[in-house]
């Protein structure tokens, strides 16, 4: 139905639509860039969307509750004007992940501004099983130890047994799960209140882990994949 509907504008669109590239590895191992969230829509039709707490309520009654809106004001001679904010992540839960910012005057656009975003931002996690209190031949977690920052605030990833969970902040837990990590240890440094850059720390440290380069026997030993896990059909 997307592909009837949808007209596509740039050239890795028009491919997308003719069937040239039926794979979204081809674009994200070249390095092209994603204009229309419509070729992620096609070639990763079971992604998951999910809304981040960022803000907070304001007010006596219900003040400091998390929402997933985060609302500014400017104040101006004709009065103020307010201007909402919000954060989304896409994932398929099988390596591959996206987050994207939407900001608008008014609630809905702000959060189709974040989804489309977040679909334009899509990347490829890699995956292992790398903790040493376990050798699990399924990639349930990171292969090895890993850094993202962003601003003042660090967020340190390490491997995990099966089984153990994400241990790690609760909004950040969403973007490893939509990723299709299963198991985690975490540690922050610095000002982790900013939910914006603990966020953003999140994701450079989940874009780090395809920047180094493993050995084949590395990638055997430790279960490592990048990207999908295709199954075997009996």
């Amino acid at each position: 139905m997307i592909m009837d509907d949808w007209i596509p504008k740039t050239k890795l669109g028009k491919k997308v639509k003719d069937k040239q590239i039926v794979d979204i590895d081809e674009i994200l191992d070249a390095g092209d860039k994603i204009l229309e969230e419509q070729i992620v829509d096609t070639l990763l039709p079971d992604m998951k969307t999910e809304l981040l707490f960022i803000g907070q309520a304001k007010g006596k009654f219900g003040g400091g509750q998390r929402r997933v809106f985060r609302q500014t004001q400017k104040k101006t001679m004709e009065g103020n004007k307010p201007k909402f904010a919000t954060m989304a992540v896409v994932g398929n839960e099988n390596g591959y992940v996206g987050v994207g910012y939407g900001k608008s005057k008014e609630t809905v656009p702000a959060r189709e501004k974040a989804i489309r975003n977040a679909k334009l931002n899509i990347f490829k996690i890699r995956r292992g099983a790398g903790s040493w209190e376990d050798r699990s031949k399924e990639p349930n977690s990171i292969p090895f130890s890993v850094k993202g920052k962003c601003g003042s605030c660090i967020m340190n990833l390490f491997p995990a047994p099966k089984g153990k969970g994400l241990i790690i902040e609760k909004e950040c837990a969403k973007i490893l799960q939509l990723a299709g990590i299963k198991d985690v240890w975490s540690n922050t440094e610095g000002q982790t209140k900013n939910k914006f850059n603990l966020v953003k720390a999140t994701v450079n440290a989940l874009q780090n882990l395809v920047k180094v380069h493993i050995q084949e026997r590395h990638k055997q030993s430790h279960s490592i994949i990048d990207g999908k896990v295709v199954e075997n059909d009996e």
